[in-house]
């Protein structure tokens, strides 16, 4: 019986350290990526919280400056100026939502013909991600990307209860 408890609080420290361990390298995968944004947006002239603004824009398609602010978890106010970078930039363009009771609502359109730019500046990064995919399993694939959608559903309501704060 004491070798089962041992073997039991053994196998928690095991699982103790490994959840550390993941916990850690996401932090360090966040602190990379930031900086790998930090450098493409020197490339392109942007701010970093511009270039993740136009990654909402692309991903989520058009929608409001307050939408996009709630979602981005800035203030209205600060989107305005972030919107003006990405607008001068021809990034993205204001237009009239034609569907909205206020007519004076606008949406954010990204603007597609810049795009490429950005595909070629992230394109180490992706030929990177091809090669290490490659050595996984399509189940453990299916499991990476579970975790991975899972700790992004995590990281977006931790923002959101900070936000709401």
């Amino acid at each position: 019986m004491a070798s089962t408890t041992g073997e039991d609080a053994e196998a928690a420290r095991r699982r103790r350290r490994a959840t550390a361990t993941i916990k850690d390298s996401l932090r360090e995968l966040s602190i990379q990526l930031s900086l790998l944004n930090h450098q493409i947006c020197a490339h392109i002239d942007l701010k970093d919280v511009d270039l993740h603004c136009l990654d909402l824009i692309n991903r989520h398609g058009p929608m409001s400056p307050s939408a996009l602010a709630r979602r981005a978890g800035l203030h209205p106010a600060t989107m305005t100026g972030i919107l003006d970078r990405l607008q001068r930039g021809g990034w993205v363009v204001r237009q009239r939502d034609p569907d909205a009771a206020d007519r004076r609502a606008v949406a954010v359109h990204p603007l597609r013909d810049r795009i490429p730019e950005l595909f070629e500046l992230y394109s180490g990064m992706s030929t990177s991600m091809d090669r290490i995919c490659a050595d996984y399993t399509d189940g453990e694939l299916d499991t990476l990307a579970d975790f991975l959608r899972r700790a992004t559903d995590a990281g977006q309501d931790a923002t959101e209860q900070l936000t709401n704060d």
